[in-house]
């Protein structure tokens, strides 16, 4: 019998290889800086900080200067490589479900595309609520479930790849048993079909980005076009 974490190991280990250990993509640079705003209004840089689902590491830099840093992934692998290029921060490979981490031992949560790939949601969702102490806070970016379904090509899941994206209000459901959602936004508008490719397409952002800066696409992601549903949450 196949192991479902083992397959989902070696899955992410050779996608975060060939993808975030090389660069970041427009939405990971719009997370990280959705991620780092909400930080830099807390005005501490004292804080315990967990990124969960950290892949190749590529956002534990940018975490440090709020303060102590652990990460964790699946992928052991990048998650070695990351160790070796990335001082002061404690790496932690293994299923997050099984790890052992202190319960109420963190004031951040950081978790950036990773409920979608997570087999039960609830589950992973009510275990970040425990490791949080009371006013910590989550800062989670996941996938737009009606972007990527009408706007978007995306391809198939393969082996130890799984996949369940959500719409704004499925992903409040999913939080308020452990949380209050204090901001939820989209961001990075994309699209690579039908009307919305023109101007949401690849081209289409160089064209908007020259033309308006980054006004349309806000005004876009405001609209609920963005590829990505950000959101901050307090713990309840």
């Amino acid at each position: 019998m196949s192991d479902p974490i083992a397959e989902q190991a070696s899955y992410w280990d050779a996608w975060n290889a060939e993808n975030r250990e090389h660069a970041q993509s427009d939405i990971s640079h719009d997370q990280k800086e959705a991620a780092l705003g909400w930080l830099s209004a807390t005005g501490r840089f004292d804080l315990d900080i967990l990124e969960v689902g950290c892949g190749a590491g590529w956002l534990c830099p940018w975490l440090k200067p709020y303060g102590r840093v652990t990460a964790t992934d699946l992928s052991p692998d990048v998650l070695r490589r990351a160790a070796e290029r990335i001082a002061g921060v404690e790496f932690i490979n293994g299923d997050f479900m099984t790890l052992d981490f202190p319960e109420h031992g963190f004031d951040v949560v950081v978790t950036l595309e990773v409920l979608s790939h997570v087999g039960d949601q609830p589950a992973f969702i009510a275990k970040i609520a425990r490791l949080l102490r009371r006013g910590g806070v989550l800062i989670l970016a996941t996938q737009n479930r009606p972007v990527l379904e009408r706007h978007n090509k995306v391809a198939p899941t393969q082996a130890g790849h799984l996949r369940r994206w959500f719409d704004r209000n499925e992903l409040s459901e999913l939080l308020a048993p452990h949380f209050t959602v204090e901001a939820m936004r989209t961001m990075t508008p994309i699209a690579n079909k039908g009307p919305m490719r023109l101007i949401a397409g690849r081209w289409g952002r160089r064209v908007m980005r020259a033309l308006s800066g980054r006004r349309l696409e806000t005004t876009l992601g405001s609209a609920g076009f963005g590829w990505t549903l950000m959101t901050l949450a307090r713990k309840a």
